[in-house]
């Protein structure tokens, strides 16, 4: 099985607002293990970086514009991609510029979905941790994952770390991880976790006179206000 784990770095958010590709970075996946093979450019996308995007991957427009266009790497890359799942952190995002990008090529029809399956990570992350922060530096710290030359956005840089994440996040195996300090235990793998019976020492709290007491009282209360029924009781043993 062949993957290649994409990342690109843009202008701006807006694909409407002409907003252009000036990064791409790929790393394959052969059989879920990294071949050696990566796929890196930068490119002119003539027009300028907007302030608020150059603050997040720092490439300047006076670096860019010694670069190629896309319309000069377009070939080369869709060599690198063509057949292959392509698996990426909110694809929607890079799939929408890539598309944009590839229709400024003459001749060249094709949209990325017909080219390639897509995997979109940040889905895949959802699923397996609903309600909770999915980002990449998010995933990062959840899975383990060593983040910390992510100063700025790169697209090479961002792929590799993207492609250990999704390695781990679906890994098939989950771990079980106490803390030394604090006890906490944090969630590994795929969503589940497994520990070996007798390898955990759950204590058992049991509620002192008093909290038995109150506990009476509030069973009362909730009996006076409901006209006698109080379903814990019913059900007690």
């Amino acid at each position: 099985m062949r993957q290649i784990v994409l990342d690109t770095e843009t202008t701006g958010l807006e694909v409407s607002l002409g907003h252009r590709v000036i990064e791409i970075g790929c790393v394959e996946l052969k059989d879920r293990r990294p071949s050696g093979r990566t796929f890196h450019r930068y490119l002119c996308p003539d027009r300028e970086v907007e302030a608020g995007a150059l603050a997040v991957h720092g490439i300047t427009n006076e670096f860019l514009a010694t670069q190629p266009r896309f319309t000069e790497i377009a070939a080369e890359f869709l060599e690198f991609v063509r057949g292959a799942e392509l698996v990426i952190h909110n694809a929607a995002f890079d799939v929408g510029f890539l598309d944009a990008e590839l229709a400024r090529v003459e001749g060249q029809a094709a949209r990325i979905t017909e080219l390639c399956e897509v995997l979109d990570t940040l889905l895949v992350a959802r699923r397996l941790h609903p309600g909770q922060r999915n980002s990449l530096d998010a995933l990062c710290r959840r899975y383990g994952v060593d983040n910390s030359r992510r100063d700025y956005h790169g697209a090479l840089l961002d792929a590799k770390i993207l492609s250990e994440v999704y390695l781990a996040m679906t890994g098939g195996q989950a771990a079980l991880r106490l803390e030394a300090q604090g006890g906490e235990a944090r969630q590994g793998g795929e969503a589940a976790a497994r520990a070996e019976r007798g390898s955990l020492r759950i204590p058992v709290v049991r509620a002192t006179p008093e909290e038995l007491a109150a506990h009476e009282r509030a069973l009362d209360a909730v009996a006076r206000a409901s006209g006698g029924r109080v379903l814990f009781r019913d059900t007690a043993g």
